[in-house]
């Protein structure tokens, strides 16, 4: 059982979970895990989203890996693939992400990469996790050989260069009129730049941070905004991104919503037929729709699922050899170029395909007919509602009564004490009455626990 870490690193409230004792400990216990490998100075490279709890957690890890050696490298707010990338460039032993993605203010985390930019893997957690819990006075750097701490200038401008260049020389965003929501979060800076950079005429929102409105009424999980932008300025394309710039959602020129299932299913034909997928398929999880599971088999494709989270889609294609996947949600992996989900470079994917292709955004990403898909969630303050006999009769049920026309996945949040309900399948009613038995269920089992 884990005690800290999540599906995506450590997450929680500010100064309730994610304390400066807390992320005080993940320093310490972090740096002597990763100092263990040559004699050397050590570095850690550490970048964070726009939160306010942000400074302080961030002056907390600096005092845990300085104290017990390393080196620390600041990079101030930036996108969470940027920190996986400058992690491998600037030959770090590892890279720290501060950001709690698309959370509200209040929450943070702190993810952790190696020093191939990868996230972690779950026995190295643990190990963490062990020496957090630990007594680690003992193991401390002398007074002579305490970290130093540093920030480093012209990070973005390496993270814009390394973006472009994800796209073939000849393909430039000449003639697009494209709005971008950067969440108030950390691709503020470096998203809008990079369009503009490739020629695009940018209209940017979500750009004005204060440290409180981070995915507030903006960003990827609140496209409102975004969509009447687009709907206004007759743009061609909206992108939006979370808080830490790691999710991407498209909106076409009428104002539709482009999801993940969608972005994925446009860049895995486009890639078929230039010959640049790695494998005959990508790798998404148990929640992308059924109906791009359907598209992809149409075309010789194949969809292989995983568990939720985007470690877990990485994970299988490390192993199998692929070079797409990713989430309905919008985190897309392209292993060809990063090491974790990239929004930005997500969205630059797609907008070559659209401008290789000459048409419109919405003419060339809906490329699908998703099934009717229902999500609900259910909160619950402790035990395992989920192991309640009843849960599991009414899930039994459910997924009898659908057969082979639909899907019924319920899964507990890796970040949040919430479990999720979804439903999917041809019949929209029945979907509906399946989703609700099985909630009520659930919601009944919980008040009894937390009686």
């Amino acid at each position: 059982m884990r005690k800290y870490f999540g599906t995506d690193g450590i997450r929680g409230r500010a100064n309730g979970i994610i304390t400066p004792d807390l992320a005080l400990r993940v320093g310490q216990a972090a740096g002597l895990m990763f100092k263990q490998n040559g004699d050397y100075r050590h570095r850690v490279v550490i970048g964070k989203d726009t939160r306010l709890s942000g400074y302080m957690i961030e002056n907390a890890l600096v005092a845990g890996f300085t104290s017990v050696g390393m080196d620390v490298l600041l990079l101030g707010p930036m996108p969470t693939p940027a920190v996986a990338m400058l992690t491998r460039s600037m030959r770090c032993d590892l890279g720290v992400m501060i950001s709690a993605s698309h959370n509200p203010y209040e929450d943070n985390g702190i993810k952790l990469f190696g020093p191939d930019g990868f996230k972690l893997k779950d026995d190295v957690e643990m190990q963490i996790e062990a020496l957090i819990d630990s007594d680690l006075t003992a193991r401390l750097a002398g007074s002579a050989n305490l970290g130093r701490a540093k920030r480093i200038e012209s990070v973005h401008a390496r993270y814009i260069e390394f973006a472009k260049r994800t796209l073939p020389r000849q393909i430039d965003l000449e003639g697009m009129r494209v709005v971008v929501d950067c969440a108030n979060g950390a691709g503020y800076k470096v998203a809008p730049e990079t369009l503009w950079e490739l020629g695009a005429e940018v209209v940017s929102i979500g750009v004005d941070p204060n440290g409180f409105n981070i995915n507030h009424e903006v960003g990827s999980t609140s496209p409102e905004t975004l969509i009447h932008k687009v709907r206004e300025l007759r743009a061609d394309v909206g992108i939006a991104l979370d808080g830490d710039a790691d999710r991407v959602l498209i909106v076409d020129e009428k104002g539709q919503k482009v999801d993940g299932d969608q972005l994925m299913g446009v860049v895995a034909r486009s890639w078929k037929e230039d010959g640049r997928l790695s494998q005959p398929g990508i790798v998404a999880t148990i929640m992308s729709n059924l109906g791009l599971e359907r598209y992809l088999s149409g075309i010789g494709l194949g969809l292989v699922r995983t568990a939720v989270g985007d470690r877990y889609v990485l994970e299988h294609m490390r192993a199998h050899g692929y070079n797409l996947g990713g989430e309905q949600s919008g985190h897309i992996i392209m292993s060809d170029y990063t090491t974790t989900g990239d929004g930005l470079i997500a969205a630059l994917q797609l907008l070559a395909v659209v401008k290789s292709m000459g048409k419109t955004v919405s003419e060339v990403c809906h490329c699908f007919e998703p099934l009717p898909q229902v999500l609900k969630n259910v909160r619950y303050k402790s035990g395992k509602p989920l192991q309640e006999a009843t849960v599991i009769k009414a899930i039994e049920a459910g997924r009898e009564r659908l057969g082979a026309s639909g899907r019924l996945v319920i899964r507990p949040s890796g970040t949040e004490p919430v479990i999720r309900v979804m439903g999917e399948g041809d019949n929209e009613d029945l979907i509906n009455r399946v989703v609700d038995d099985v909630v009520d269920a659930v919601t009944q089992a919980a008040s009894q626990v937390a009686a």
